[in-house]
């Protein structure tokens, strides 16, 4: 599917930042278009962007109900009552767990956690867990990435004596669970700066809290970033104010003296001695920490981050490494089943703006993954439904810009529970509710999103020739690392390039383009690589003249000096 380029032009407000900015990056004007881009309106502005502080966090107790929460774990650790470490089995809900259990463990004996599985538990928590915990004598749980909706389970929770603590950052609804405290920057009154944090990402803002508030050093958490990191990296929120400073410490940690479980994935996905980027976290290291929780139970991922020995926590690591490529083979089945569902259907050339699809066979803990795939393949708000526990259960996802959390709120009467963010919802309803809630979502996302939302977008930063890619400008932009929503990875448009003569097609099936690029504003040659673009090869072996849209990388390898590559995601003949 061909996208469509954008290249938004910049303000009059925006030029004369560009302006001020050209006193310091005067010899890279790409630079200050960039910086403008994200916010940065000055020079001072500039170097906490290329350097952000851990100073420069909130502070803690900014967070509404902050004061309640911190209050009442105190009164538990001085009560010596039993707590409990309560969270989602996902990537951002076990290193949650993993950083709030290993700090407090550091003052308290009393506590323990606890990981529902997919299957038996389901999202949330449930009450026959909450009765296990009576069982247990717990009387205060801290439940991260979850619990916002859980307003009955609470309730039912209460009666036990049993208080609960929710660090969320899911949408809540109007009414709220009666908890101790909730801690949401998403809550609807919440005064509390940023609004875009990580489940563990709200942990880590309880725990610094609760420093403070007893006078504890701050050095200890701060080691822990790097959990923080690979939630922000995995759960893919936005790369801006506290959770850019975060991940950028935490980057530091992990490629420095990272925790011993994050050690052990490392090692596992052959990344020791190599720069570690936010790319390998989402790539590499996330998807097998999130592998534990598909394919067997997220309890073993937190074994694993909590590991204090280096040889269990590496064949704890072994073992979630397996899980991993068992759920790539999983992933791949059931994806290739549902894309020859959806083409008996011919969804290709379907009038509807919308898929949902249903098998009652699938593996729970894989339909997040291929509800991904089909929205990339078919660029559509897509549905994955499958059978659990007598629900259909299911994960959606969504196209650049349309909101699906809105979509799937409209069917919240046929819904036994639903929640999520902005583009991934988890759901469940009856199966006999499937039909008309198909209908109704379908129907709404017919009737709201737009034209431009079902095309593929590629956003372009600023327009370079090769004389502007400098040593000094690549020195800039790895400074504008860690990448992700809100800062992606610069994207960059040349025109009138040509091949210098000696590119080739490579791959299995010679399906990428191997180029060696030149324009005519130097005589520099660059690579590139483009996959999956063969069909353009004959064109551009005939010397004709195209632009490019790209991404300028560094390849390492060790023992050898790295080279810059152009990532080419898109090609247009002139």
């Amino acid at each position: 599917m061909i996208s469509k380029w954008n290249y938004l032009p910049l303000t009059s407000e925006q030029q004369k930042s560009v302006e001020e900015l050209a006193h310091c990056y005067s010899d890279t004007p790409a630079v200050c278009e960039l910086l403008v881009q994200r916010g940065v309106e000055g020079v001072e502005d500039a170097e906490r962007f290329f350097n952000p502080s851990l100073n420069d966090l909130l502070d803690p107790f900014l967070m509404p109900q902050m004061d309640l929460a911190v209050r009442r774990l105190n009164k538990a650790m001085g009560s010596k009552e039993k707590i409990m470490v309560y969270g989602d089995y996902d990537v951002d809900g076990t290193t949650a767990v993993a950083l709030v259990y290993k700090y407090l463990q550091n003052f308290y004996s009393s506590i323990d956690y606890y990981i529902p599985t997919r299957d038996d538990d389901g999202y949330g928590i449930s009450e026959r867990v909450i009765d296990e915990f009576a069982q247990q004598g717990v009387k205060l749980v801290i439940i991260l990435d979850c619990g916002i909706k859980a307003i009955e389970e609470i309730k039912y929770a209460k009666t036990l004596g049993i208080d609960f603590i929710i660090c969320d950052h899911h949408v809540p609804d109007d009414e709220l669970p009666p908890a101790a405290a909730i801690l949401n920057p998403k809550l609807e009154d919440s005064t509390y700066p940023y609004h875009d944090l990580s489940g563990c990402g709200v942990g880590y803002k309880f725990m610094q809290a609760f420093a403070i508030s007893n006078g504890i050093d701050q050095a200890d958490l701060q080691a822990m970033l790097d959990l923080v990191a690979v939630s922000i990296a995995a759960d893919i929120v936005p790369m801006t104010g506290e959770n850019r400073i975060m991940s950028y410490h935490g980057l530091r940690r992990l490629n420095s003296n990272p925790n011993m479980g994050l050690r052990a994935i490392i090692r596992i996905c052959n990344l020791s001695g190599r720069e570690i980027t936010i790319s390998d976290v989402i790539f590499k290291i996330g998807p097998r920490i999130n592998a534990s929780g598909r394919m067997q139970s997220g309890q073993e991922a937190v074994d694993l981050l909590v590991a204090r020995d280096a040889n269990d926590a590496y064949e704890k690591a072994k073992a979630i490494d397996q899980y991993n490529k068992d759920r790539k083979e999983l992933d791949k089945r059931i994806t290739d089943e549902a894309s020859a569902l959806l083409a008996e259907r011919d969804e290709s050339h379907s009038d509807k703006k919308a898929i949902v699809i249903y098998n009652k066979n699938w593996h729970r803990g894989i339909i997040g993954i291929v509800a991904s795939r089909l929205t990339e393949l078919y660029y559509k708000p897509a549905v994955v439904l499958t059978q659990s526990n007598g629900l259909a259960t299911g994960s959606s996802r969504s196209v650049q810009g349309f909101d699906i959390y809105k979509a799937i709120d409209t069917t919240r009467d046929l819904l036994e529970n639903f929640g999520g963010h902005t583009y991934a919802v988890g759901l469940s309803l009856k199966e006999e509710n499937i039909p008309e809630f198909t209908r109704r979502f379908e129907q709404y996302v017919a009737e709201n999103i737009t034209k431009s939302q079902l095309t593929p977008q590629i956003d372009i930063d600023t327009y370079l020739t090769f004389a502007d890619i400098t040593p000094r400008l690549i020195g800039l932009l790895k400074k504008f690392n860690p990448f992700g929503p809100g800062n992606q990875k610069p994207v960059f448009c040349t025109r009138g390039v040509t091949d210098f003569g000696t590119s080739k097609l490579v791959g299995r099936k010679l399906e990428h383009i191997k180029l060696e690029l030149v324009d005519d504003t130097s005589g520099k040659v660059f690579n590139g690589i483009a996959f999956n673009l063969a069909e353009y090869y004959e064109r551009i072996h005939a010397g004709e003249s195209f632009d490019i849209v790209y991404t300028i990388e560094e390849n390492k390898h060790r023992n050898a000096p790295s080279q810059l590559q152009l990532l080419i995601k898109e090609i247009r003949m002139r």
